[in-house]
């Protein structure tokens, strides 16, 4: 059962519409030295002598908080210790209930970006404000994270583990994605999960459970800036529940002065997931530094675990008043060093360099006219759960920013994705018709989100270089027909197969293909001729889905052999024996060996194949095909 150390005297001023407005002053006179201290410049680093532990706190202890309000300034506001709550987030997982005051809170309430704010009693470190009263409240209750929590969160080495091994899905659709991100991220949950968790000393036990479930982490404003409407409303989508509330910010500025004094608690810190032309990050507020060791927020910014994050200051621009939840509008500062750990009651780093980041340039270049070639880069954090979305939501803005969003165009993206100690990955594709950008930002998305997550092997992303040309012009074309020049076709020889194409305007075009079929060609074969996304769909259709990679140099492979849109696919298909073995298919195999691959399960599921590729072909273009035809051929064998 839980303690949840409340008094009567507080439940009955809880039931009002205001409390406590003729409290005594919050320091007693032999305090006034400490508090001037703390007023005179800023809070000092806390040491362990200076902690106060939760065994020591009581209901009615008054304190201050320090926090930034505008600017960079800390600023103090008031508070009292209403209770404490114990063991409910898990085992010796304890909450402080407080209420606080004190410059704008009596209007804002709570505030988001609040999270990490110090609380000092008698000049010792409590712990930090990471909690808020549900919604529309009109009292700032806050839940306070024990600082001896804190440090006992992150002191966990150790790296993440690889993400569980994945299934090549082509395409990953931006729902799939939005599903996939959503299923890795930590929905925000109330501290006390059940009003059974929860039991009352003193106040009625309806009270005491409605306190418990009501108490959920104070959200993260995400400072957005340069993101196109629709993407941030994307993203907003993604991040729903997830605590991280994406609001209007300011990017990072390449002249921001450098800060004249050191970090210190109270100051405004940002998690950086997206800098350069470009800026996405997260706004806290820091709780201790202890020489080059940094903690803040109090609650989980996604509890990750091991992360490589990118510690900036912020610059606090204005409040947003809401009776839903009052934000801070941050601006990110400059670089100070590396959140390490992300987890339950706290995120910790240090001060120093930054870390590795993955540099993405993406260059917009018109396939006509007088518009200019733009250049646009960006630095996005190396992590397998955000990477994968961050990318996306990257492209796709750019995209949005410099093309036009209704009606027909074409896109033609080019580039490459770059890997430490593996193979690249290659980009050549062509999306045409209305708002092609979405599907041009999909196929970026895709394989990267497979790598990135791939359960092989641990993988790192050396940067992303994407070439995008665009086209007012609808460059679809439909495959019509197909046919040989040649009357009678012969094993071994050559022969000219001709495509017709027919574009979205109703111009014909003729596409020749020299071919040759091989000499132990069957009697009968087929030619089929398709776009890529048909090729794709007779494979899976051939394959059951069963081809599916077994280690990363196989997955890479894989996708950069997918099928693309600017691309005439040809097969000569025979009806033979084959099968998929350990994720490879295996065609024209003789009986023998077939009965033998069916027979021996240790090398896994074996898939039959009913038809074999006896050779291929494909034709690039420069539109977008789409259908297929086939051609049956009864060849001539004298």
């Amino acid at each position: 059962m839980v303690v949840f150390s409340l008094t009567v005297n507080y439940f009955q001023r809880y039931k009002g519409s205001r409390f406590l407005a003729n409290r005594a002053p919050i320091f007693p006179m032999k305090n006034l030295f400490v508090a001037g201290l703390m007023l005179a410049g800023a809070v000092a680093p806390a040491a362990a002598a200076d902690v106060l532990p939760l065994a020591d706190v009581r209901p009615g202890m008054r304190g201050i908080g320090v926090t930034v309000f505008e600017g960079t300034t800390r600023a103090e506001f008031d508070v009292e210790i209403i209770g404490i709550l114990h063991n409910i987030n898990g085992p010796k997982r304890n909450l402080i209930l407080a209420r606080l005051d004190g410059g704008p809170l009596a209007e804002t309430g709570v505030i988001a970006g609040m999270s990490g704010s110090p609380v000092y009693v008698e000049g010792r470190l409590v712990g930090a404000v990471a909690y808020a009263m549900g919604s529309f409240t009109t009292e700032p209750l806050a839940g306070i994270t024990p600082i001896e929590e804190m440090f006992d969160a992150v002191d966990v080495p150790g790296v993440r583990p690889a993400a569980v091994r994945a299934r090549v899905e082509v395409p990953l659709s931006p729902d799939r994605l939005i599903a996939l991100f959503r299923a890795s991220m930590r929905p925000t949950a109330a501290f006390a999960r059940s009003t059974g968790d929860v039991a009352g000393i003193g106040p009625p036990l309806r009270e005491a459970q409605s306190v418990a479930t009501m108490l959920r982490p104070i959200a993260t404003p995400l400072s957005l800036s340069g993101f196109d409407r629709e993407v941030a409303d994307l993203l907003t989508s993604a991040l729903d529940g997830t605590g991280l509330v994406p609001v209007l910010g300011g990017g990072q500025a390449g002249s921001a002065p450098v800060a004249a004094e050191p970090l210190q608690a109270g100051d405004a810190v940002s998690v950086s997931l997206i800098d350069g032309d470009l800026s996405l990050a997260g706004t806290g507020t820091v709780t201790l530094v202890e020489n080059d060791r940094v903690y803040a927020f109090g609650h989980p910014f996604q509890n990750l675990g091991p992360t490589q994050f990118v510690m900036n200051r912020a610059h606090i621009q204005a409040l947003l008043p809401s009776l839903l939840s009052s934000t801070k509008i941050a601006t990110v500062g400059e670089a100070i060093g590396t959140f390490e750990q992300d987890r339950l009651t706290a995120i910790a780093g240090t001060l120093g360099p930054a870390p590795r980041r993955i540099p993405v340039t993406v260059t917009l270049r018109p396939s006509a006219g007088n518009a200019a070639v733009r250049e646009l880069q960006f630095n996005i954090v190396d992590d397998q759960v955000l990477t994968p979305l961050l990318t996306f939501v990257t492209v796709l803005n750019t995209l949005r920013a410099y093309e036009r969003g209704a009606g027909a165009a074409t896109l033609a993206v080019a580039g490459t994705a770059t890997f430490q100690n593996h193979a690249p990955l290659a980009f050549d594709d062509v999306f045409s018709g209305n708002g092609p950008s979405l599907a041009a930002a999909t196929s970026v998305l895709t394989p990267i989100t497979f790598l990135v997550q791939n359960g092989f092997a641990p993988i790192a992303l050396a940067g992303l270089r994407l070439e995008i040309t665009a086209s007012e012009d609808d460059q679809r074309a439909q495959i019509e027909r197909v046919w040989l020049d040649e009357r009678r076709v012969r094993p071994g020889r050559e022969a000219t197969l001709k495509i017709a194409t027919r574009s979205h305007r109703g111009a014909e075009e003729v596409h020749t293909l020299p071919i040759r079929i091989p000499a132990n060609a069957p009697s009968t074969v087929s030619l089929f001729v398709a776009g890529g996304t048909e090729l794709a769909q007779l494979e899976r259709q051939e394959t059951q889905g069963r081809v599916q990679p077994r280690n990363l140099n196989q997955l890479i492979r894989i996708l950069n052999e997918g099928r693309r849109n600017n691309r005439l696919y040809v097969r000569l298909l025979a009806a033979d024996s084959g099968a998929v073995v350990a994720g490879e298919p295996l065609t024209a195999l003789p009986p023998s060996a077939l009965a033998v691959y069916q027979s021996d399960r240790s090398r896994g599921t074996v898939t039959p194949l009913r038809r074999t590729t006896l050779a291929d072909w494909e034709l690039g273009t420069s539109e977008a095909i789409s259908g297929s035809r086939v051609l049956t051929l009864n060849l001539d064998a004298r």
